[in-house]
């Protein structure tokens, strides 16, 4: 059996009952353990953990690429393009604001790809992407 390394996150929310519907419900990840101050979430096979922090920061700001204010700080997901526009119709259907739209980035370029950027109800931002070609990730 080949073992793909996994990423483990965790990120503040003032709402656990907010996270449980976004993370569950609007995102459809499968719930983990969790207790009364914190909740798992299978995210592809990468651990996200929601915590209960009252009175978190707030994030940083923005970058501009390609025309666009990227939030920062962002976490998100590489997916393959069928599954990236699967999350982009669950956000449509769910009316969940993105900060930047489901759309084609760095059209014709090394780096091509699909790209769209929408928060939490904490707050915290999400890029999920797709590259034309995965062997591209790193390309200059």
């Amino acid at each position: 059996m080949t073992h793909r390394p996994a990423m483990h996150l965790a990120v503040p929310v003032d709402d656990l009952a907010a996270a449980r519907h976004f993370y569950g419900d609007v995102l459809g990840l499968p719930e983990g353990r969790s207790t009364d101050h914190w909740v798992d979430w299978d995210l592809e096979g990468h651990q996200l953990v929601t915590h209960l922090v009252p009175n978190a920061p707030q994030p940083a700001g923005s970058s501009l690429v390609e025309n666009h204010a990227v939030p920062v700080p962002h976490f998100g997901l590489l997916l393959d393009e069928r599954r990236f526009h699967e999350f982009a119709e669950r956000l449509r259907v769910a009316a969940v604001p993105c900060d930047i739209e489901p759309h084609l980035r760095f059209p014709g370029e090394p780096g091509e790809q699909w790209t769209m950027f929408f928060r939490d109800p904490a707050g915290n931002a999400l890029e999920f992407k797709s590259f034309r070609d995965e062997s591209m990730v790193f390309a200059r």
